[in-house]
């Protein structure tokens, strides 16, 4: 998927726990792990502006886009 969630990294800085974010956003733990591994199919605006709130950073600090990698064709020149 090329849309990558780098809250894993907001945390960090923050040096906040998952349990911590949940507690302060008021989404289970479980609901902030998917989240944080990228196993999230979709994200509320309410979410992300409480989880930019707390962690007080812009939702590009925890999405971001990158382009999925296409491999050349067996057999073929790159």
């Amino acid at each position: 998927m090329p849309i990558i969630v780098d809250l894993d990294v907001e945390l960090a800085r923050k040096k906040m726990s998952v349990s911590d974010l949940a507690v302060a956003i008021g989404i289970t733990p479980v609901n902030v792990s998917v989240l944080k591994n990228g196993r999230a199919k979709a994200v509320r605006f309410t979410t992300l502006d409480a989880i930019c709130r707390v962690l007080g950073c812009q939702p590009g600090d925890i999405l971001r886009w990158e382009p999925d990698v296409v491999e050349a064709p067996a057999g073929s020149r790159a």
